[in-house]
């Protein structure tokens, strides 16, 4: 006997099978309610429940062989509405696995690895020639390209001596002379031209500062920094795309598919994390050692014209930001005292006096004035 008719039918077989002797026929009665949730629900449409609840009085039962298959009809839907909210649910799932699977397989590569200063010395190119890229597009005249802030990256990264006048050079084609292009390379013969200058004082610095590093404790302390960067920003990443999947069903409002948009949203957040991460790593390469002493001896042992521009680099980023901000303040002010209306007569209140002396409010009596009528 059973009470009521579960969502799923394989449910209601496991208490036919689990209700009696094995061996034994028996039989098996439903006694439902038109109040469950699955006829409420699922089955309220059906034409059938009005056709044998006809005749019947209040409390007497309905009984009829039609009413087992309009049953089952109404658990296959249930079952297809439960297989599609799961199809979905996986979608949205497959997305976070993907990046997932990327970023624990080069983590544990760095795990296993011998050694890591080949995979460091490879993030480092990485991550310089994006900049170059970034900053100086092979779209634009190379004069008009932001070499200041591409210099800034540079020494705040990496302490080497970079400005923007030997990048300009290099941008020119003055130092080494011109470099044709090739439609087939990433990077233009100007773009590479920067490229080769940034990373080759860059592995100078590197260079220098593994000589004075302890060499049993060199890789322990290189593996440490490129982990300690994936795990810090890979939970970050994790939070971010927990609010993007909570709130991307909005995108449902502007006749968009929310599981395309978080895919593409989800993709250029994951292409994000993969630059942030290896900028950290870069930069963290440089201020981290396997003791104070050899830190010392390396910040010593710098040319101090690369000292210098990473000191007053430091710092720059920030207070571009602050004075852009300064000038939007600025703008704005300005805008709103010019909007400031300027009044040649004292305002007159609605039931204040009118100005034409009759002592009538001024609502009542001032109309009339304008059209020239006397109010009495």
């Amino acid at each position: 006997i059973g009470t009521e008719r579960h969502e799923s039918r394989r449910i209601d077989r496991q208490l036919r099978g689990r209700c009696a002797r094995q061996g034994d026929a028996g039989s098996t009665h439903f006694y439902l309610s038109l109040e469950d949730d699955l006829l409420r629900i699922f089955a309220s449409g059906n034409k059938m429940f009005s056709y044998v609840e006809k005749g019947m009085e209040e409390g007497e039962p309905l009984e009829s062989r039609m009413l087992n298959p309009a049953i089952q009809k109404a658990q296959k839907n249930v079952e297809q509405h439960h297989f599609q909210i799961r199809k979905r649910t996986l979608e949205y799932d497959d997305v976070m696995n993907k990046q997932r699977a990327e970023i624990y397989g080069f983590r544990n590569e760095i795990m296993h690895a011998d050694e890591v200063q080949g995979e460091l010395l490879n993030i480092m190119d990485r991550v310089i020639a994006d900049k170059v890229q970034q900053c100086c597009n092979r779209e634009i005249d190379p004069t008009n390209w932001e070499l200041q802030q591409l210099a800034d990256w540079a020494t705040l990264t990496f302490p080497i001596a970079v400005s923007e006048a030997s990048l300009r050079e290099l941008a020119e084609g003055k130092a080494k002379g011109e470099t044709k292009s090739t439609d087939d390379s990433e990077m233009s013969g100007h773009q590479t031209l920067l490229f080769d200058d940034i990373s080759a004082k860059s592995k100078e610095a590197y260079k220098l500062k593994i000589s004075f590093e302890e060499q049993d404790a060199l890789t322990t302390v290189e593996r440490y920094t490129i982990l300690n960067s994936i795990d810090r920003l890979w939970q970050e990443h994790l939070y971010e795309m927990d609010s993007l999947r909570y709130s991307i069903g909005l995108r449902a409002y502007g006749q968009r598919d929310p599981i395309l948009e978080y895919k593409a949203e989800g993709y250029r957040m994951f292409e994000e994390l993969q630059v942030n991460i290896w900028t950290d790593i870069c930069q963290n390469t440089f201020r981290s050692a396997s003791s104070v002493e050899a830190f010392h001896s390396f910040l010593q042992n710098l040319p101090s014209k690369a000292i210098h521009q990473s000191t007053s680099a430091f710092g720059a980023e920030e207070r571009r930001a602050a004075n852009e901000a300064q000038d939007m303040v600025g703008e704005a002010a300005e805008a709103a005292a010019k909007a400031e209306p300027v009044r040649a007569s004292v305002k007159v209140g609605r039931n204040d006096p009118c100005p034409c002396g009759s002592g009538k409010k001024y609502k009542k009596c001032w109309p009339a004035c304008q059209q020239g009528i006397k109010v009495n």
